[in-house]
């Protein structure tokens, strides 16, 4: 959270020590967050979600490509194709239920409303996780959709009506409370104390603190100090990091709309995704593949075609469903120099060849290069052949704060015949200059001459539950929670999909400097169905790097492949 404001009735400088900011006009507290809290100051903490712009910047462009603007408070809030889409866990990008622990929690627990969703948003949390919340509900939603009147359990009965939203266990913080008052006979300023300590750095004695009043007050209502400790023990599981309510419920409103737009809107939704980066869980190469499959057309920059930020084609109807790839996403050419660039060209026409722009636009050296090397000149020739004549253009020099302007001239030196690129450079130049893209995968390429063994995707989703198989990929993410007791999670994608792997601690001391440093992975392990959920309980791994290397002629194409998303403990 980028910070906060302290409210008093005061002037703050009455009651506490204050000092400047660094940032002009602003003045900070010196005392922490507990302490404005035990001196009865009103906190607001303020959020920054870069959803929120995205959001922003899709509707925005829904109204300029269809002429009239859309109201996200006035959309139907049942949309039956955008449940559909969020219970097969079909929501790459989508805000808060994008995760790999979130899409197998959806596929099992089906949210159909919005209340659901409220819940899924506040359940894959540390909290619920440690307060051994979260297997208990998902049994429930399973069995209420194969028997409604099926009636989930509860520690003690007087738990059931406070905990009935949530079939049994404690989601939210509010329910803390509840669970206090109910169970404990605590008063609401008991439990607010209690509920106070969970979010006081976590600390245990405060915690431990409550428990005797907590027992003694569960025993008053007839709980026997076993059942009692036990529940206490839940809670104070669920002060690792939990919801309140009123926050999920504002969570899982913004996870809906943004996945009613990446149904209705799907260009419209990746173009604002890849310009609201860096947010989420998947680098915009993912976003991108995911969009594809799902009938985008996404487009490389373009010297003369893109904006600076990535836009929606939209010259006729029949391209309106294409995305543009902003020439700000060229690295080594930041978004100023992107603006100024599309500014020269909107006010002086489009560039005629590689010696026109090299004249004319407000870039160095090293900036043109980076633009010719990620395709984005290609309509006037091979990029070998672009390089070569970039390197002959004169261009204008400053001298003593004067511009020495030179004549458009062509090169005296005719270019010599260069080879093109092969498909291996060409795709990891458009990765090294763009993080992305938007043509061929690499294990497309590496398909050919890999094991026959090496199933693809659709293969793999195909094979009989406990067969051992054998997987190739590219790594999108890694995750090591510090509730998952040591196991990686690793995601891989091949040029068909992606694939779960679960790594045991064992094996990720094995081969620990692979599962951290490989982008190019060969896995082999046990095939795990369970229900719909797909995972690849991995007892070997080995680098495809070796392979790619001697295939693609290329010395280095791991470091022009993208970063993958790194989650959690290493």
């Amino acid at each position: 959270h980028p910070g906060g404001m302290v409210i008093s009735s005061r002037p703050l400088v009455e009651l506490v020590p204050v000092q400047p900011a660094a940032m002009a006009g602003r003045q900070l507290c010196q005392w922490d967050k507990d302490s404005c809290a035990d001196a009865g100051f009103l906190k607001i903490d303020l959020l920054g979600l870069g959803m929120l712009s995205a959001v922003e910047d899709c509707v925005e462009q829904i109204a300029v490509a269809y002429g009239a603007p859309i109201d996200l408070s006035r959309i139907p809030l049942d949309d039956p194709a955008v449940y559909a889409e969020i219970q097969r866990a079909d929501t790459v990008g989508d805000f808060q239920i994008e995760s790999r622990a979130q899409m197998q929690s959806l596929l099992r627990t089906k949210p159909e409303n919005l209340d659901d969703l409220t819940v899924q948003v506040a359940l894959v949390r540390p909290g619920p996780i440690q307060g051994k919340a979260v297997h208990p509900y998902i049994h429930a939603r399973e069995q209420l959709r194969l028997d409604q009147d099926y009636v989930p359990p509860v520690d003690h009965e007087l738990l059931r009506e406070p905990l009935r939203e949530t079939h049994g266990v404690v989601v939210f913080q509010d329910q803390v409370l509840a669970v206090a008052m109910a169970l404990a006979g605590f008063t609401v300023g008991e439990a607010e104390g209690l509920r106070r300590a969970m979010s006081r750095k976590r600390s245990v004695e405060a915690l431990e603190a409550f428990r005797e009043q907590f027992v003694e007050g569960a025993a008053a209502k007839g709980v026997d100090a076993v059942t009692a400790d036990l529940i206490y023990d839940k809670l104070t599981g669920f002060s690792g990091f939990g919801f309140p309510k009123s926050h999920a419920a504002a969570f899982g409103l913004l996870a809906y709309q943004s996945a009613w737009l990446r149904h209705h809107y799907p260009a419209e939704f990746l173009c604002s995704l890849l310009n609201a980066q860096p947010m989420g869980f998947y680098p915009p190469a993912s976003l991108v593949r995911d969009a594809q499959r799902r009938g985008v057309e996404v487009r490389s920059p373009e010297i003369n075609e893109s904006r600076a930020e990535c836009a929606c084609v939209s010259e006729t109807q029949s391209l309106r469903g294409a995305v543009r790839i902003g020439l700000a996403y060229v690295r080594s050419v930041g978004d100023d120099d992107a603006r100024a660039l599309v500014t020269e060209r909107d006010a002086n026409g489009p560039f005629t060849d590689v010696g026109d722009l090299a004249r004319r636009a407000p870039l160095d050296a090293r900036e043109l290069e980076a633009l010719v090397r990620s395709g984005a000149c290609d309509r006037w020739g091979k990029r070998r052949d672009l390089l070569w004549q970039l390197g002959l253009v004169l261009r204008p020099q400053t001298v003593r704060e004067n511009v020495q302007l030179r004549l458009s001239l062509e090169p005296t030196a005719a270019t010599p015949t260069l080879p093109d690129l092969t498909d291996w450079e060409r795709m990891l130049a458009d990765y090294a200059s763009t993080s992305l893209s938007v043509d061929v995968h690499p294990l497309t390429l590496l398909r050919p001459h890999l094991p026959g063994e090496v199933l693809a995707s659709p293969e793999l989703n195909a094979a009989s539950h406990h067969s051992r198989v054998a997987f190739a990929g590219l790594a999108i993410a890694r995750q090591r929670p510090a509730t998952a007791n040591g196991i990686v999670f690793k995601l891989l994608e091949d040029e068909a999909g992606q694939v779960n792997l679960i790594v045991s601690p064992e094996v990720y001391e094995r081969h620990r400097a692979v599962v951290r440093g490989e982008p190019l992975l060969l896995v082999r392990g046990r095939f795990e169905r369970l229900g719909e959920n797909r995972n690849i309980v991995v007892s070997e791994l080995e680098s495809l790097g070796p392979l790619a290397r001697r295939v693609s002629k290329v010395a280095s194409v791991g470091a022009a492949l993208p970063d993958v998303h790194h989650f959690g403990h290493r």
